[in-house]
């Protein structure tokens, strides 16, 4: 039954992420809410943040049972994994303003499309490194419990993406178009880099 609520806790977070960062809502709400949409997004924040920390809470309320023998050599490529997704984490976020991010400023309009450092390479260095960590962890613990966490996320992503994607080519326009054809979405090519 844990494993059960803990997928439903998922399905909640994800649906709220899509549905809180569409552009649709956000252009009903400025209608609505004019000088008061400068909440909207710290709001969101936060409760997505008390969201994610239930959900971390109810995982360790779960009895833990192993899925995989855990061995040296598997927990060590998890640390590695987690440790690498923990990077393009960081680094991506360097390339975003964190405070607008978050909802601490707030602009009238994101003015440009960022596609400088880790977002040259893919357009969801984010995505990736949330990926990386989740393995990682599901390597390292080799409980089910992680691996729901992980198994979720890879459900949720096509769907992220794509809403994502949606917006950023409203907003972006024919700009967006060109940087998505140039650049790959989560995983990047080897070899030379294409300009986008």
């Amino acid at each position: 039954m844990g494993y059960i609520l803990l997928i439903l806790s998922w399905s909640i977070f994800y649906f709220t992420h899509s549905f809180f960062a569409s552009a649709k809502l956000k252009r009903i709400l400025k209608e609505r809410m004019k000088d008061s949409l400068k909440w909207y997004r710290l709001s969101y924040t936060i409760f997505s943040t008390l969201l994610f920390l239930a959900i971390m809470i109810q995982s360790v309320l779960i009895p833990q049972k192993s899925f995989l023998a855990q061995a040296p050599l598997i927990s060590y490529l998890g640390y590695m994994i987690a440790a690498f997704g923990t990077i393009i984490l960081v680094k991506s976020t360097k390339e975003i303003k964190m405070k607008e991010f978050l909802g601490f400023e707030t602009t009238e309009e994101s003015t440009e499309l960022i596609k400088t450092g880790l977002y040259s390479r893919v357009r969801h260095p984010l995505y990736l490194g949330l990926l990386m960590i989740f393995l990682g962890y599901v390597l390292v613990s080799a409980q089910f419990t992680a691996l729901i966490h992980f198994l979720c996320l890879l459900i949720y992503l096509p769907f992220g993406i794509y809403f994502e994607e949606k917006n950023l080519i409203s907003l972006f326009g024919e700009k967006y178009l060109e940087y998505k054809k140039n650049v790959p979405t989560l995983f990047p090519r080897w070899g030379k880099k294409k300009r986008a």
